[in-house]
């Protein structure tokens, strides 16, 4: 008699329509690192070439490439109802009967889909191969950050595509309709918490960290600036970041007002930079400007994590990250306001040891809250209970 076989590795193909590292594909990244890789085998499928292939491959998942007429991958959530995003998608369904081809060929056993348009695109081709659906939905489904047809159709689709669904906030989860959504916050990697807070002295140096675009409020961090240096005439401020996803109009928009308000000696424009640890070791503050609610808030966690004290913007995601049950972490506003952002740095400067008290616990929280590990662990259940039909 035959010894019984071991039980296989459950495949999961995970879909993602870019090969940018944007915040959604890193955390990704992370992910993969820290999944169990004796009960998950993991195969990704990009819409086109780039970075992340890298990435990936470093953290042990092979990568295939089928590729996306670059008018479709390329448009951004503003335009996803123009005329000119619909001529581009004349051609989506040849594309997405390819892509179920090659979802057939991996053989998954569940098809997991981390951006929108891969919610959409390899959402269909998952279910056209006949696999069960996982979104992990990284975007808020709502009017202020989507135009409203493209909210309805995605609601819809929400509702029907995916057979399970991961949300990446409560906030995010409150915009989609379902009820079985289960949060699975994008955790971070145990050698981005700082084991003690590092020390800070010299010049303040006040920054905005992320992917420079609308969404992310660069030209209200630079008008906030100007307010902080009435204040505070030593502090100096830093932008890192570049332009992704056809933001390069704003970019421009936002030297230009560093320019007109006088501040080119005062703000530094650091552009793309790999070791964020490291710059935000050097920061007194980290400014979140987001004028729309962010789902999450990634750069919020991760300067908790360096004991930074934060100020951000009190919507979407980021309240649920800066709020450990009764006690508030840092300093929330008002999207948009201006006035209140330079206030809050200026508390903050003023008050350096209150700060770093508070941000101590901060960096504590997010231990305890906001591990990668943590989110491996909720995922697997996920796939575990897409693939049994739960």
């Amino acid at each position: 008699m035959s010894a019984p076989s071991e039980p296989r590795p459950l495949r999961v193909v995970v879909i993602d329509h870019t090969a940018k590292p944007g915040g959604a594909e890193l955390a990704l990244v992370r992910l993969c690192r820290h999944l169990d890789s004796r009960e998950f085998q993991v195969r990704a499928v990009l819409f086109e070439e780039g970075p992340l292939i890298g990435l990936l491959d470093a953290a042990g998942v092979p990568v295939d490439v089928v590729h996306l007429d670059a008018a479709v991958r390329k448009r951004s959530r503003g335009d996803l109802g123009s005329v000119a995003a619909l001529r581009a998608s004349l051609d989506l369904p040849a594309f997405v009967v390819r892509l179920s081809r090659v979802v057939r060929e991996l053989d998954p056993d569940v098809v997991h889909t981390t951006s929108l348009k891969a919610d959409v695109l390899g959402g269909a081709a998952g279910r056209l191969a006949g696999r069960p659906v996982v979104w992990y939905l990284h975007d808020r489904i709502a009017d202020d950050y989507l135009p409203r047809p493209v909210v309805r159709i995605l609601r819809v689709l929400a509702r029907h595509v995916p057979r399970r669904l991961i949300v990446n906030s409560r906030a995010t989860s409150d915009t989609v309709g379902r009820r079985d959504a289960v949060v699975a916050y994008p955790g971070l990697e145990p050698s981005q918490v700082a084991a003690l807070a590092p020390a800070r002295a010299g010049t303040p140096l006040v920054g905005i960290v992320g992917r420079i675009g609308p969404t992310k409020g660069q030209l209200e961090f630079v008008r906030a600036a100007q307010r902080v240096l009435d204040a505070a005439p030593a502090a100096r401020f830093v932008i890192a970041g570049a332009p992704l996803f056809g933001a390069e109009d704003y970019a421009r928009a936002v030297e230009e007002e560093i320019n007109v308000l006088g501040l080119s000696d005062r703000i530094e424009l650091l552009g793309h930079v790999d070791a964020v640890s490291v710059l935000l070791d050097r920061l007194a503050v980290l400014v979140h400007a987001s004028p729309v609610p962010e789902p999450f808030g990634q750069v919020v966690v991760e300067a908790m994590a360096r004991s930074v004290p934060v100020v951000a913007t009190d919507r979407g995601g980021v309240p649920e990250i800066l709020r450990d049950g009764a006690e508030l972490l840092g300093e929330l506003v008002e999207p948009g306001d201006v006035d209140a952002i330079a206030a809050a740095v200026v508390r903050i400067l003023g008050d350096p040891d209150g700060a770093a008290k508070r941000a101590d616990r901060a960096r504590e929280s997010v231990v305890r809250r906001f591990s990668v590990a943590q989110t491996a662990r909720v995922v697997e259940r996920v796939w575990e209970d897409a693939a049994r039909g739960r």
